[in-house]
């Protein structure tokens, strides 16, 4: 096999420093109440890599990282007790592996069906199973979330019905602020496109 070389400053243009990580550009001043807005998103998103080929979605906004075989990598940190709710990926694997604190995956439209991770555990979800997650330790946990096979854009991701009642709970007419960004809530095992 042929090898490539690449200089010291090109291989830097790779590195991703934790420090230097931002949140994605929706988690900043948003108006929304937090609670609210930790139905949909974790408290923190921040991207590491994104899709190469000058794809326009949330997380290649601030990613340091572009272009690493067709997968986006964020960070996701949760205070203890927050996680978002259940939402679905259309085309799109989404593995999580846990960096810091315990985690409780859950799944199905309900969220019948669940596990609890630790340190350095990994769980990978397919597409279309809907999925959540919670931080059930006492202190900020840390997801290392990579998106794999499609692209990870607002058009790949539907939440369930229910967390569309989780946020109108938490302040009615809520929700059409959501829907206004392109988020969608019909992601159901019943849902019928009308096709």
């Amino acid at each position: 096999m042929r090898t490539i070389e690449i200089t010291g400053p090109d291989m830097q243009a790779r590195v991703a420093r934790y420090d230097d990580l931002e949140p994605l550009e929706a988690q900043k001043d948003s108006g929304i109440p937090v609670a609210a807005a930790d139905v949909v998103w974790s408290r923190k998103l921040l991207s590491v890599i994104g899709l190469d080929g000058g794809l326009q979605t949330p997380i290649n906004a601030a990613a340091p990282i572009v272009g690493a075989g067709g997968i986006t990598m964020t960070l996701a940190a949760c205070p203890p007790g927050t996680g978002p709710s259940l939402h679905s990926h259309r085309e799109t694997f989404e593995t999580f592996t846990v960096m810091k604190g315990r985690f409780e995956i859950y799944w199905n439209d309900d969220g019948d069906e669940r596990v609890e991770l630790g340190l350095y555990d990994t769980i990978s979800v397919p597409p279309g199973v809907c999925r959540g997650f919670t931080n059930i330790s006492d202190e900020e946990g840390l997801l290392q979330v990579v998106i794999s096979g499609g692209v990870h854009d607002l058009n790949d991701i539907d939440f369930a019905v229910k967390a569309a009642a989780q946020i109108e709970a938490i302040q009615p007419g809520l929700l059409k602020t959501f829907e206004e960004t392109g988020l969608t809530f019909t992601a159901s095992k019943d849902y019928e496109d009308g096709a």
